[in-house]
């Protein structure tokens, strides 16, 4: 069995394609998730990083492309079993945890329709229990399961969303900025949680981001994105230690600390798009720089990185 649980190559996302309008989302990106580890996803609104999970989970259709999911085409035809079973090994966790909720549903609804599209319950009773071990698993309790979403604070909607995708047993979790709306005070509950559930239940998660410092936090590994790309991909620390691609180091430039002497002395590192504009001959890749470091740039840039490094 290879150590890789998800694979995407070469995957491309254009809305609008053939148009005058063509949108690239993700245009020809590739990286592989190891089991059991978390893959952060970065870059500013706009990148295509919701983008890629919602592509990778099939929300989307890939215009070209594979996710492969434990060897197995997730965008390749198959039979109603076949995608039942791989459905219910890939879950999301959702963005907003307003809109993600169904706000005529009771939360005992909500967290069990996956139950009960999986046929996972045996009767009323049992389907009960289940979704409050699933709330005292996120932190809440039983009596918030005849509640309604608008009861809740969005860090109690959160890990209300957290319980659904836990309730199948999933493998692999897209988490898609999932602490982004939420209070400062609760992103690090929520992360704390998402982290305590990995280590307990083996789960494999990509995780969506823009914020560099809670990345860096939860991730193995870390991919930068900009404009469809994928410009940089490295071991976390690695990435924060080492930035090779302009766009991260502005990237890392930007992250405020609460230190007011350090703020006052912080250079920040604007980064222009028109110093990576190639010509064919310039033959850009995703090239490894160092152990498992990879950078989307020219043979010139490699060289010249490779000589940085010395």
């Amino acid at each position: 069995m290879s150590d890789n649980l998800i694979e995407v190559r070469n995957l491309k996302q254009y809305f609008n394609a053939g148009k005058s309008t063509e949108v690239r989302a993700i245009d020809d990106i590739s990286f592989t998730i190891k089991r059991g580890e978390t893959f952060g996803l970065v870059g500013e609104s706009g990148c295509g990083k919701s983008t890629t999970g919602r592509t990778m989970i099939r929300l989307y259709d890939a215009t070209a492309g594979q996710v492969l999911y434990n060897g197995v085409d997730v965008h390749a035809p198959k039979s109603k079993k076949e995608n039942h079973a791989l459905n219910r090994k890939m879950q999301m966790i959702f963005q907003d945890p307003y809109a993600s909720l169904n706000p005529r549903m009771k939360v005992l609804d909500i967290i069990a329709e996956g139950l009960d599209i999986h046929g996972l319950v045996k009767g009323k009773a049992d389907r009960k229990q289940r979704v409050i071990d699933l709330l005292e698993t996120v932190g809440l309790n039983r009596e918030h399961a005849e509640r309604y979403p608008h009861e809740f604070s969005g860090g109690q909607r959160q890990r209300i969303g957290i319980a659904r995708a836990l309730a199948v047993d999933p493998e692999f979790i897209i988490a898609d900025e999932p602490i982004s709306a939420l209070d400062v005070s609760i992103q690090a509950q929520v992360v704390n949680l998402l982290k305590e559930l990995q280590e307990e239940k083996g789960l494999t998660y990509l995780f969506i981001a823009h914020d560099l410092s809670m990345v860096k936090y939860i991730s193995d590994r870390i991919g930068v994105m900009y404009f469809g790309k994928l410009v940089e991909m490295a071991p976390a620390d690695e990435l924060y230690r080492n930035p090779m691609h302009a766009y991260t180091k502005s990237l890392l430039s930007a992250i405020p600390l609460p230190d007011p002497i350090y703020e006052r002395s912080r250079v920040r590192h604007p980064y222009n798009p028109k110093d990576h504009q190639y010509e064919p001959e310039d033959k850009v890749e995703f090239r490894e720089v160092a152990p498992e470091h990879f950078v989307l740039c020219s043979e010139k840039e490699f060289n010249e990185m490779q000589v940085a490094r010395v």
